[in-house]
């Protein structure tokens, strides 16, 4: 089966068309089937003929669609690895996803061994990126603020750039970055293919568009989700109760995690404060965060260590978490794609989901207009329906550890994992199930575990030795 852009398997569906059938490199066909892809997911299979035959293209395509190949295929069938010059630039709106994407591409490109993917991104220092440039690279991916820190300081070189993509081309327009594409593509050769993706289509998208790619090719696959994974409920309450109302949804229902959708920051910071005093697990993403605090925030609730992540459209956009059991709109979005695009968050996969909706008496004409472009009858309830429900506080099932040290010491995932297993002498033993997701940054690694083993896994790891060394560990609560 083939991995989408999160790394999860789609179900196998031998309907699909298979990249059998696509003009790729033998060896690039073999590195598929290695990594387990057989059949296109449908924005594969719609914009990849095109793309590679190549044109330039408009997809609609989100997270978890399977893009990232969508658009690495043609950039690495185009490439030629005996040109040490940046070939082909991916923009992406956060350290994130450039990371992500850089990481997949070089699953990709494994084909060949002389093909150098490089990540640019804020966040961390530039000089170390510089060094790199100056070694060279085929593939730059990267976030406009620090691509454009490059170009200013000539240490990027785009005069070989025959393949350009904007992934997530909204949200990167809606994070202020108009103006750095721009910029960044005025850059790159006028012969060269353009890819952009975006998950929705705004005024601006099409601007981008008609200055910047040439007679594009559009591919926009409507967003469907099954009535059946997704159940969808809409609660009319009054303007100013809807934060004490996310609290009542969230007894009633009991989520592991959620993701909690606001209008504003300072309506993410109240509803944060309002949740915390109730005993709730809750932590907030906004653009205000630095990188460190926004990567430690990320990782936890991805660790299911956090029950509730509350943000805005734009920090969240581009978030892909596995095993999200409900999506709360504290408002509901006058836009309809935005309402899709925020409740296809859960029920992936084989999971079922809840998408809870709080609407004020103004709004309801807003609920109107989704059903009507969605397709749904909405479903009407109230709060007082919920009433008497669990007030045992909700307490996610993981821990979040941090250890300090990370790629910069070398430090590997399986290097902590051996750690928290090893047999030692006056110490409870952890079975693999009792350990989570292990994330490993340049200075810092992050583990989850069971949370009724928090404080001895703090012991082991303090009293004991990761890669021969002993480290500094502690347990990353709100």
């Amino acid at each position: 089966m083939q991995a989408t852009d999160s790394g999860h398997p789609p179900p196998a569906d031998a309907a699909r068309p298979a990249f059998d059938d696509l003009p790729l490199h033998p060896r690039l066909h073999e590195t598929l089937k290695q990594l387990g892809y057989q059949t296109m997911t449908p924005i594969q299979a719609a914009s990849l003929p095109l793309t590679l035959a190549g044109r330039d293209l408009i997809a609609q395509a989100k997270t978890g669609s399977g893009k990232t190949a969508a658009f690495a295929l043609p950039l690495l069938t185009s490439l030629n690895p005996r040109r040490f010059a940046v070939q082909a630039l991916v923009l992406c709106p956060t350290r994130e996803l450039a990371e992500q994407v850089a990481k997949e591409i070089r699953r990709l490109a494994r084909f060949t061994d002389n093909i150098k993917v490089l990540s640019l991104v804020g966040g961390t220092p530039i000089g170390p990126q510089r060094a790199s440039l100056e070694h060279g690279a085929h593939i730059v991916v990267g976030t406009p603020g620090r691509i454009l820190d490059h170009l200013e300081r000539g240490s990027l070189d785009l005069d070989a750039v025959n393949t350009l993509v904007l992934d997530e081309a909204d949200r990167m327009l809606d994070m202020g970055f108009h103006d750095d594409i721009v910029y960044v593509a005025q850059q790159c050769p006028l012969q060269r293919q353009t890819l952009l993706f975006s998950a929705t289509y705004p005024a601006g998208i099409a601007e981008l568009a008609q200055r910047f790619l040439d007679r594009p090719e559009e591919v926009k696959l409507a967003e469907q989700h099954s009535g059946s994974k997704i159940r969808q409920r809409f609660y009319e309450v009054k303007h100013e109760e809807r934060l004490a109302a996310v609290a009542t949804l969230l007894k009633h229902y009991r989520p592991v995690s959620t993701l909690a959708f606001c209008n504003t920051r300072q309506q993410c910071r109240d509803l944060v404060e309002l949740l915390q005093a109730q005993g709730f697990h809750a932590l907030t993403l906004h653009g205000d965060m630095e990188q460190r605090e926004r990567d430690q925030v990320l990782i936890q609730f991805a660790n299911r260590s956090c029950s509730v992540l509350v943000a805005t459209d734009v920090a969240a956009r581009g978030l892909d978490i596995a095993q999200l059991e409900a999506v709360i709109n504290v408002d509901v979005t006058p836009d309809p794609e935005v309402h899709t695009h925020r409740i296809g968050r859960t029920g992936r996969a084989d999971e079922d989901g809840w998408a809870l909706s709080l609407c004020s008496p103004r709004d309801r004409r807003r609920v109107d207009t989704i059903a009507h472009v969605t397709g749904i009858a909405p479903e009407w309830h109230t709060l007082g329906s919920l009433q008497g429900g669990d007030e045992t506080p909700l307490v996610p099932p993981m821990v979040t550890l941090q250890i300090l040290g990370g790629r910069k010491e070398k430090i590997r995932p399986g290097d902590v994992l051996g750690a928290l297993t090893a047999e030692l002498p006056g110490s409870r033993q952890f079975t693999r199930e009792q350990v989570g997701k292990i994330t490993v940054t340049e200075q810092s690694t992050y583990v989850a575990v069971a949370r009724d083993m928090a404080a001895d896994a703090v012991h082991k790891l303090a009293t004991g030795k990761v890669k021969g060394k002993q480290v500094k560990v502690r347990a990353l609560e709100d």
